[in-house]
């Protein structure tokens, strides 16, 4: 059984874990709030690029390689969005098992694997179990910026771009040789967590590329009229052709979707690192009373051997003032 000195100096071990834990979990509840208001702040322009997009794919026959499925894919990119640093529970744990899954689904496919991961725990996780990753970038996870993310978003649209097979230009973040351009790829996924709740965060996989457009029986509408997003609008005549707008917009439309992910695992992250630091604090709490109690009983036998000694003494004294 543990001496009462050793009892408190668990307790105060204890403690000041605690300490760490706490302020751990108040800075995570300020980042939370924050990536909120970044997503909320960034969501405007993205709504408004969206119906610009699909106003004007309403005008062209959708013939584009952003949203045209390859005849003969034959590889595919996985872009893994993992964070930076520990302490968020099983944050990463289960966005990575989403990749392995999702890898293996794309391998009975008979697609090759191209492997991207945001994140120092994600490159960390794959390079510790020696498997491949063709590109990786760190530094953002917490706080995405547009410009820190530029590499990232930028090579997966120009891979997709080039095929698999053309080439695409090297950038930072990538293996091989600065300089030397990089095989490309025809499909593009990303495995992030999506923010359900304060308490809830969800992996998730998205097929970034080639774009999934919906297509819906049409309704009867005037010929001068179309429809967008489900309300009649007047058509339009575009200067230049839809087509030309749609080639410049499709790579801005899909790089912004690609930061609102990098955004909204953010928040997931921050959510997920509170809810650990929580739930360690409240263990430390319990902690703390159950060795205070083991330290009160310790004190109390101690307390009671001391009085016992103290009789037992006086009455030793005692007998041996009668036998005198």
């Amino acid at each position: 059984m543990a001496t009462l000195r050793e009892t408190r100096d668990r307790i105060r071990s204890v403690n000041s874990t605690k300490k760490i834990t706490k302020a751990q979990e108040l800075i995570a509840t300020s980042r939370i709030t924050k990536a909120k208001q970044r997503v909320a702040a960034a969501s405007p322009y993205a709504e408004e690029l969206t119906k610009v997009v699909a106003r004007v794919a309403s005008a062209t026959s959708l013939d584009h390689p952003m949203l045209s499925e390859r005849e003969n894919p034959r590889r595919a990119a996985v872009m893994v969005v993992t964070s930076d640093r520990g302490q968020c529970g099983g944050y990463n744990h289960n966005v990575l098992k989403k990749a392995a899954e999702l890898e293996e689904h794309l391998t009975d496919r008979g697609l090759e694997v191209v492997r991207f991961v945001t994140g120092k725990k994600g490159a960390a996780y794959y390079d510790f179990r020696e498997m491949e990753v063709s590109g990786a970038w760190s530094g953002f996870s917490e706080n995405p910026e547009w410009d820190i993310t530029h590499d990232a978003r930028n090579h997966l649209i120009r891979g997709f771009e080039a095929g698999s097979e053309g080439q695409a230009k090297w950038r930072e973040g990538l293996n091989g040789t600065r300089g030397n351009t990089v095989q490309g790829f025809d499909e593009v996924h990303v495995v992030y967590t999506e923010f359900v709740s304060m308490l809830t965060q969800a992996p998730r996989v998205q097929r970034l590329l080639p774009v999934r457009t919906n297509t819906e029986v049409e309704e009867y509408a005037p010929e001068s009229m179309t429809r967008v997003d489900g309300h009649v609008a007047q058509d339009m005549e575009f200067e230049p052709d839809a087509d030309t707008l749609l080639k410049e917009l499709m790579p801005k439309y899909v790089s912004r979707v690609l930061y609102s992910i990098f955004l909204e695992a953010a928040a997931s992250e921050s959510a997920a690192r509170r809810t650990a630091m929580k739930a360690a604090t409240d263990n430390a709490n319990e902690l703390v009373k159950d060795l205070t109690r083991v330290a009160n009983q310790a004190r109390q036998a101690q307390i009671t051997q001391e009085i016992t000694e103290i009789i037992g003494g006086a009455g030793a004294l005692a007998d041996s003032g009668e036998s005198d």
